[in-house]
């Protein structure tokens, strides 16, 4: 991992992207709970108190301009969300969504987008996400992409593209799946390629089934299978990076915090409101589990703030096994 040293060297580094590219996208990665949310508004902020001096009146960036003296611009920058929970309406305590008032007036794309019960793939996020990049481009801000979702991110940062798509296969396994809630396929999937079926969780349905049905087309293992197009962009990744004891022990804490802040409530008002456990939204951390406590006879709180404690420290290590060998990534290490 190369980790940045002094932590603050992100800004020459930023810095250096906006005077040389015409494309320039920062990126923002690392494993729940870790603050990525706090960096990304001090980047943005940081990006707003540039100005660049462009030698012989050179743009290397067509940057919004606020104040343009030939060889003298300011630049602007807004933040893109790649947090696959966040693009949910009505879902706000349990995702540590960001406030309009911790957005500290940077604009944020691709929030609260859907109903909880709309289902997304990668192909539909890199859409959006793309879009808002290159209208960002146009209109010469920086964009930030920032979040945890590992495959969303990777859509853009390495161009993943959607692959080929048999509906006969996949109907078969969607019946299969139902027969007992997927842990057959689940198993199957884990003995063929468990570096697959390890970044997501038996009862993700849709990740179980497509990932059976691009071995079953293929007949190779889907984690070999990885189209990419190289984005247009030039990217810049820092990350976020917490000791192992330091990241478990924000994790739990900040689990009590959004339990103690509604986040139970904010699930009974999801179930007012029609959304069940089998809703693509109500799959994240946490929803699924407190959906089952509340239809359980021991409503045990602590025990259930610390399954979703359990099961958040072992996404966030999926997360930092996605992203740990990536070499492009620069790790800032957390202050406490």
């Amino acid at each position: 991992m190369k980790m940045l040293d002094p932590p603050d060297m992100w800004q020459g580094m930023v810095d250096d992207l906006l005077q040389k590219s015409s494309k320039p996208l920062i990126v923002i990665v690392g494993p729940t709970a870790s603050g990525k949310t706090g960096l990304s508004i001090e980047v943005a902020k940081y990006i707003n108190n540039v100005t660049l001096s462009l030698p012989n009146g050179r743009r290397s960036i067509d940057v919004v301009v606020r104040q343009a003296h030939h060889d003298v611009i300011d630049v602007a920058a807004e933040i893109i969300n790649a947090d696959s929970r966040q693009l949910y309406r009505h879902m706000t305590i349990g995702t540590a969504k960001i406030t309009e008032e911790e957005m500290q007036g940077i604009p944020h794309h691709l929030i609260d987008l859907l109903d909880p019960n709309e289902e997304i793939n990668i192909a539909w996020y890199k859409e959006k996400a793309t879009a808002a990049i290159d209208d960002c481009h146009k209109r010469g801000v920086v964009p930030i992409l920032v979040g945890g979702s590992m495959l969303y991110v990777s859509a853009v940062v390495d161009g993943l593209d959607p692959l080929s798509t048999d509906v006969l296969i996949r109907e078969r396994l969607e019946k299969e799946y139902d027969v007992d809630d997927g842990w057959t396929l689940y198993d199957r999937l884990m003995q063929i390629d468990p570096a697959t079926g390890g970044n997501f969780q038996q009862q993700n349905k849709r990740y179980v089934v497509r990932a059976l049905e691009l071995y079953e087309l293929t007949g190779q293992k889907p984690s070999t299978l990885k189209k990419t197009i190289p984005p247009p962009y030039d990217i810049l990744i820092f990350g976020m990076h917490w000791p192992r004891e330091s990241l478990t022990r924000r994790i739990d804490e900040r689990t009590k915090i959004l339990l103690q802040s509604g986040w139970i409530e904010e699930v009974e008002g999801l179930l007012d409101r029609g959304y069940t456990a089998n809703d693509a939204g109500m799959k994240s951390h946490g929803y699924r589990e407190i959906i089952q406590w509340l239809s359980s006879e021991d409503r045990d709180l602590e025990q259930l703030a610390e399954v979703i404690s359990r099961k958040t420290r072992a996404y966030a290590k999926r997360q930092m096994t996605w992203w740990g060998d990536d070499e492009r990534i620069w790790w800032i290490k957390a202050v406490q």
